[in-house]
């Protein structure tokens, strides 16, 4: 039951994660942040998301490490979070920026994560 639990807690924290990082640009497209909008601000803003994704990544990691009875390895976890990580983006951007779309060479990248996957689950 732990593995759903942190994978769960990855998949949130990823998408607290892709707001931090990308949010604001969607933000200043809409004119919710006016262009002129200083750095600070916007890094204080993307801070504050970060706060909520570690609290949800930290935890995650702590159930899902084998070493505190966890199912996985650090390896593992992290390859399933960077998993996690590229389909959030991209679900994110195909939806939030529809000028952005989908390739061959992104489905190709896809397939190399699945057999990353694949080849740090081998015993």
């Amino acid at each position: 039951m732990n593995y759903i639990i942190t994978i769960g807690l990855l998949i949130i924290s990823n998408v607290f994660m892709t707001f931090a990082w990308y949010g604001h640009l969607k933000l200043q497209e809409m004119k919710v942040l006016p262009e002129n909008t200083p750095l600070y601000v916007v890094i204080l803003l993307s801070w504050g998301l970060a706060l909520a994704e570690y609290t949800c990544q930290v935890p995650a990691n702590r159930i899902g490490f084998r070493g505190n009875g966890g199912e996985f390895s650090l390896m593992q976890l992290k390859v399933i979070q960077e998993v996690l990580s590229l389909i959030i983006f991209t679900v994110f951007t195909t939806v939030f920026f529809r000028g952005e779309a989908l390739h061959w060479n992104h489905l190709a990248a896809f397939c190399c994560l699945i057999l990353a996957v694949f080849f740090v689950f081998l015993k």
